[in-house]
Formats: C-alpha cells, structure tokens, sequence
C-alpha cells in the first residue's frame, strides 16, 4: 500500500481544512491531547463508581435510619441496574450519530442531578427515583466512554489507553471510598450524595472546555493519518471489509454471546462487592463504617492493576502477532476461571485476612473482563458501527447488577445467620463467575467469527 505520510508526520491538511481538526495535528500534539482526554474521562468513570458505590458504603446508617430490611435494600441496590440496561437500548443507536463529546456531558448532568429526591425527601420511594435516575444517567456511559477513547488512538494502540479509562471502574473507589466512608461517619450519608452530585458539575464545565472527538472515526482515515505504518500493517495481514455488518448476525454467535455472559457475570460479582460489601465487613467481621470503607477499596485496588495490567498484557501480544483469540479471548476465559476460584475458596478459609485477600483478588479481577469484552465485541462490527454495538454488549452485561444486590438481599434475609446468607451469595457467585469464565474459554474465536461476518477476507 502507499504511504500518505512519513511516520511521524501529520497529513497535509485539504484546502480550507479546519486547522482545529486533530486529523491535521501533529503526531505529538494529537498524543498528547489524546491521553489528557483519556485521563479526564477515566476521572469520569471513576466517579460514576462512586456514585454507585455511595449506597453500599452508606447501607448500615441509611437502613437504620429509614428502616429498610435487607430484602427491601437489596432491591433498591439492584433498581438503578433496571433503567441502567434500558437506557444503553436508547442510547445504542444515537452512539453513531451523535457526538460523543455531547453524550458524555447529558449522562453526567443527569445522573449528578439524580441525588436531588433522596437529599430532599430521605424516604424509600425517594430513594428508588434517585436510584432509578442514577441509572439512566450512568448506563449508556462506559461504552460510549470507549467508543471515545478508541476514535483518538490507532486500533492496534487502543487496548491500554481503553483500559486506563475503564480502571477508573476499580480506581473510583479506591479514591472515594475512604473519602466518602469519613464523610458519612462524620457529616452524615446525605453529605455525601451532595459531594459527589457537586463533583460531576464540575466535570461537566471542565468538558465543555476541553472536551473534543478523535479523529479515528474509520480505517481510511487512520491509514490517511498514520501513513506508511498503518500501510504495512493493513498489506502483511488479511483484508478487511468495511461495509456495514447486519447487527443480529454479529451478535448471534458463541463469541459475542459468551464473551458477553463473562462479563455478565463479573458485573454480577463486582456490583456484589460494592453493594454488600461494606455491610459485610460490619455486620459480620465487626469493622466499622470508616474502616468498611477502607476495606472494600482493597478489591478496588487490585481491580486497577488486574485491568491495565491485563490489557497490557493483551496489547503486547497483539503487536507480537498473537490471534486475537488467545490474545483476548483466552485472557478473559482465564480471568473469569481465576476470579471466581478465589472468591470460591475465601468463603472456606477460616483466616480472616486470607479470606480479604482472596475476596479482593475475586471480586477485584471481574471488572478486568468488561475491557476484554468491549475489545472482542469491536472486533465483530465495523468502526462506523462501534458505538452501538458496545452499548448493546454493555446493556446485557450490566444487567448482571440487577440480580446479584437483589438475590444477595434474599439470601441474607432469609439465612439463619447474616454470615450464612453471605457465604451463600458469595458461592453462588463464585461458581457461576467460574464456570462462565471457561466457557468463554472455550468458545470466544474472533478471527473464525470475522470471517463467517465478511469482515475480514
């Protein structure tokens, strides 16, 4: 194929090209915007994730005080995941066609406006709307989060920048959790609704500011912009066809659906962990509310390494030529296998800081896979096609959240004992996060699918 640039050149700009336009920037200029970008939406991620984790780390005052039973709370924890799923329904087909840049800031203006009922009426009812709107604000966000990150990067360079941005999933707690388990202790829950709606407006003014679309919005113009290299690449491997893909036939087939299904399930043991987490580590191990809080960014912590870490791993492999199967396919598999024997196993040990440390390592590696995923559902469409399919891939996935509070709920409420019904929840959990995790393993194929799709030729 022919060079349109040298290496480490921009692409000459069209006659009356908008100079504004990140196509025409330079190579270094275009990085570095891009990974500031992507830094400031991993902010944006991290403090959905707070948002979602204040009703966990508030659970033992707020049930107290607004006499919820632990079946009632269990629902409400689950509610936001209802109008979660539906929105990223809404929200798939606008990923195509609208702006990224405006996406993002309605989501966060409308979930840091979402805490407005519970602060002012503090009743159940209240907290299901709250809960309900925090939902629909936050659903669609992480795979239209993606879909921006990955326009500002060449594909063969998105895997690690996509897995900052979706480390603010784990980093988000591991930053508030303590923060906000003080602000409970000491200012009340209410409080920290407050803090955390007043953050996101923040976010939001600092978007309309710096926010902007990357210009990778198809494989034209990557090879346009990166030029011989991309050239190279695009001529040693096979074809790729970039006519749109009929959308059932790229989900109706195993690795779509089991690439999906892990993920399903890391969402179901994840939104476990923060959910109940804290409540957990009160009633059952006796800590208290701050301490729970410091706790339960443990998991959160491990959950950043297991994401870069593993996306790293993964974009190593792929520029050493390594199938995509076994690059992604095969990782997420053995994520899913490793997470839930380690959450399996800490519910049989009787020492208390073995079971923490394998309780993070199982609840902390899931939201490693939801990256993985997103990367193999990208595979099965075409760019232009992106944006949608992620939301779709995201809204089955996050439905795990809203069964595993629920079912949880359940079985602590109806156990003999609160550490019965834990361990229950938590074994359940660990199973199906396991066995899920092989079957991935098992039947995740990108590169046989692509070519059943025509993508690639």
């Amino acid at each position: 194929m022919t060079a349109t640039a040298a290496p480490h050149s921009a692409p000459p700009a069209a006659p009356g090209g908008d100079a504004k336009d990140p196509r025409y920037w330079s190579r270094t200029k275009r990085s570095r915007y891009a990974w500031m970008l992507t830094f400031l939406l991993l902010f944006l991620m991290m403090l959905s994730w707070a948002d979602k984790a204040v009703l966990g780390l508030a659970a033992v005052p707020l049930m107290e005080e607004l006499n919820i039973t632990p079946e009632q709370f269990g629902l409400v924890a689950s509610a936001m995941f209802l109008t979660f799923g539906l929105a990223q329904l809404v929200a798939a087909p606008l990923a195509n066609k609208v702006k990224a840049k405006s996406l993002l800031l309605v989501l966060c203006l409308i979930w840091s406006l979402s805490v407005v009922p519970v602060v002012v009426f503090a009743t159940l009812p209240a907290l299901w709307v709250s809960r309900l709107a925090l939902g629909a604000g936050e659903g669609p966000l992480a795979p239209v989060l993606m879909h921006a990150v990955y326009k500002w990067f060449p594909a063969k360079k998105g895997a690690t920048p996509a897995a900052v941005a979706s480390s603010g999933v784990t980093l988000g707690i591991v930053a508030f959790a303590p923060v906000l388990a003080w602000v409970i202790a000491d200012f009340g829950w209410r409080t920290a609704f407050v803090v955390l709606a007043l953050v996101g407006a923040l976010w939001c003014a600092l978007w309309l500011v710096l926010g902007k679309e990357g210009p990778y919005t198809s494989l034209a113009v990557e090879r346009e912009i990166e030029g011989a290299e991309v050239g190279a690449v695009v001529s040693a491997g096979p074809q790729v066809n970039e006519e749109k893909v009929p959308f059932f036939r790229s989900i109706a087939n195993p690795t779509w659906i089991f690439a999906v299904l892990a993920s399903f399930f890391a969402y179901w043991t994840f939104t476990l962990a923060m959910s109940w987490g804290p409540a957990y580590f009160q009633n059952v191990m006796g800590f208290s509310g701050q301490q729970a809080g410091s706790l339960i960014a443990l998991p959160a912590a491990w959950g950043v390494i297991a994401t870069v870490g593993l996306s790293m791993l993964i974009q190593r492999l792929d520029h050493k030529g390594v199938p995509s199967r076994r690059s992604r396919g095969w990782t997420l598999g053995l994520a899913g296998v490793g997470a839930g024997t380690a959450l399996l196993v800490s519910t049989f040990v009787s020492s208390p800081v073995l079971a923490v440390a394998l309780m993070s390592i199982g609840f902390g590696t899931a939201p490693a896979m939801f990256a993985i995923t997103y990367l193999v559902v990208g595979e099965l469409t075409t760019i232009s096609q992106r944006g949608g399919h992620l939301n779709i891939a995201n809204a089955v996935l996050t439905t795990g959240g809203v069964f595993a509070p629920a079912v949880a709920g359940f079985f602590i409420g109806g156990a003999a004992t609160p550490a019965d019904g834990y361990r229950t929840a938590f074994q359940v959990t660990a199973v199906l996060l396991a066995l899920f995790g092989a079957l991935a393993l098992a039947f995740v194929d990108q590169q046989r699918q692509r070519r059943k799709l025509g993508i690639e030729l």
